[in-house]
């Protein structure tokens, strides 16, 4: 018995220690990757790369993390992500026409503050209602907003079309205007957000989130403000969406108009923390990276099999079949989506050595 117990012992200091050490490769791993993107990217990427596939995916992956943080955590449902990315567009785009010599990052925080304070009014019908009746008020808002940016053309500069063209994308004198230069600011700025959601998820504001997603009630018994709580969701959610709004216009389309910002747009965010995983950082990325990679994929795929006589129709509404059998896959089989997939492939990883 004592040799069983010695035996039981030794291996489970071993897998502390090699939890520990795996732990260490992760953040060693996180940080290479994070300096690979930062450095080396930029000056291997090609213009392709940057305006079809990585701008994109980073924007799509901050717009997620925006939806993420209202409804995976915070357990309240919208489908008004877009109205609030043009809220962010149409304010960051006023704060740069109307103030004189004001940066491009202070016009983009400004933007998400505008937005935050539209979501609070947005998220203030969450206090007595809930559910699909929450769906029902945030639609409301999504088909409000386009609405109310294409009546005045006040917040268009009155332009004829109501498109708004992205100002000059210069920070402490850098130009940012190239292919590399929108995918240096658009990762730098995502970076910061990531890292400051990360930070609020695992502060007492976080559990106080989860907690009201888990069950509102037994919350409030225990004396979580469910106001406060529900309406910084909102705020903090709107924020992130006002400022993935700011870069979709400015550092990926270079204009756009209130009808970008429509309610397919809105389906295709909720479809991101969907198919990448409520409740996960890395899903609203892997979910994002899904999103802009299939229909490339399927392209390519297209091309490849047919050559370039491929029925562009077909393939959309092939993509449109795949995304909803997936949505349904990950509901039914694996509602915790890519995200949790890829945690149990990389528990695998490190316990394979363990195995022999």
């Amino acid at each position: 018995m004592i040799f069983f117990n010695q035996a039981r012992q030794i291996t489970t200091d071993y897998r502390s220690e090699h939890r520990l050490f795996r732990l260490k490769q992760d953040r060693w791993l996180f940080w290479a990757v994070l300096a690979f993107a930062l450095i080396v990217v930029p000056h291997i990427g090609t213009d392709y790369w940057f305006s079809a596939i990585l701008v994109p995916f980073l924007v799509l992956g901050l717009a997620g993390l925006g939806l993420n943080i209202l409804t995976g955590y915070a357990g309240q449902l919208s489908l008004g992500s877009a109205a609030l990315m043009a809220v962010g567009a149409f304010a960051a785009y006023n704060f740069q026409l109307r103030i004189p010599g004001i940066a491009l990052l202070v016009s983009f925080f400004l933007g998400g503050i505008v937005t935050a304070l539209f979501g609070v009014l947005i998220g203030l019908p969450s206090l007595r209602i809930k559910g699909f009746y929450l769906i029902v008020s945030t639609l409301a808002a999504q088909f409000f907003v386009p609405w109310l940016l294409t009546q005045y053309g006040w917040f268009s500069n009155y332009s004829a079309s109501g498109v708004i063209g992205a100002p000059k994308l210069e920070i402490f004198g850098q130009d940012f205007n190239t292919p590399s230069g929108r995918y240096v600011l658009t990762l730098g700025i995502v970076i910061l957000l990531g890292f400051a959601a990360h930070r609020l998820i695992h502060s007492p504001l976080g559990r106080n989130w989860m907690a009201v997603r888990d069950m509102d009630t037994a919350a409030a018994s225990i004396g979580i403000p469910i106001l406060r709580t529900k309406l910084l969701a909102f705020a903090i959610s709107s924020f992130y969406l006002g400022i993935a709004g700011a870069l979709w216009a400015f550092a990926y389309l270079g204009t756009v108009e209130p009808d970008g910002f429509d309610l397919s747009r809105s389906f295709q965010i909720l479809f991101i923390i969907i198919i990448g995983g409520l409740g996960s950082i890395s899903g609203s990325f892997l979910g994002a990276a899904f999103i802009v990679l299939l229909p490339i994929t399927l392209s390519l795929g297209s091309t490849a099999l047919f050559g370039q006589g491929a029925d562009q129709a077909l393939l959309q509404n092939l993509q449109k079949i795949i995304f909803g059998s997936l949505i349904i896959f990950f509901l039914i089989k694996e509602p915790d989506g890519l995200a949790r997939l890829w945690r149990h492939l990389r528990e695998r990883l490190k316990l394979w050595p363990l195995r022999y």
